[in-house]
């Protein structure tokens, strides 16, 4: 299982890994398992863990005051799942995470991942390198939505997620995109034409 992990880290950066950091990484990641529909975390709890998904899917949501989910994340293999402001700001989650298939995760706490940080070079430039991305990502999400249509938004999200395509229901997919499953629906039926 930490197999994965370690060769996440050694592409996602370049620097290697000596056999004691691997070690320590070893030591420090749990496993977790969670059946399909279990929680990781839920809204009102504070986010003690932060998750890299070795197998299975899952997804971050809140529930608005009627009761309709709103997707914020979607996970697979090789992503991370955690609520950061909730883990750095040791604040109260507004989100729930749950698996949406059974899933085996590594998890860590935001303490020993700064611990593995200040010990590990390759974490922490690992680390840094996904806060970049991350926020790449964040930007050009709220760009994308408040600035195109509902089929661009589809398009761009099929080219870049294609793995949430295939895994993910249409009306999750339609949630994270901020549009209802009938115009995604119809965005679909329009493209197979």
């Amino acid at each position: 299982m930490h197999a994965k992990l370690i060769a996440y880290i050694s592409q996602y950066v370049n620097l290697p890994l000596t056999s004691e950091e691997q070690a320590l990484i070893v030591a420090t990641f749990q496993p977790k398992k969670l059946r399909k529909k279990q929680y990781f975390l839920q809204e009102g709890d504070v986010c003690k863990y932060a998750g890299f998904i070795v197998k299975g899917a899952m997804r971050q949501y809140s529930v608005d005051h009627k009761g309709v989910e709103h997707i914020v994340h979607l996970f697979v293999e090789n992503y991370w799942a955690n609520d950061r402001e909730s883990s750095t700001m040791l604040t109260p989650s507004v989100y729930n995470i749950d698996a949406w298939e059974d899933t085996e995760l590594l998890i860590i706490t935001r303490a020993e991942m700064l611990d593995l940080m200040d010990k590990i070079p390759a974490m922490a430039q690992m680390i840094r390198l996904m806060d970049e991305r991350n926020a790449i990502a964040s930007q050009r999400r709220l760009s994308s939505t408040i600035s195109n249509t509902a089929e661009k938004r589809y398009e761009e999200f099929a080219a870049h997620h294609q793995q949430f395509v295939q895994r993910f229901p249409q009306h999750l997919i339609a949630s994270y995109l901020g549009i209802t499953k009938e115009t995604l629906s119809r965005i679909r039926k329009q493209g197979t034409k």
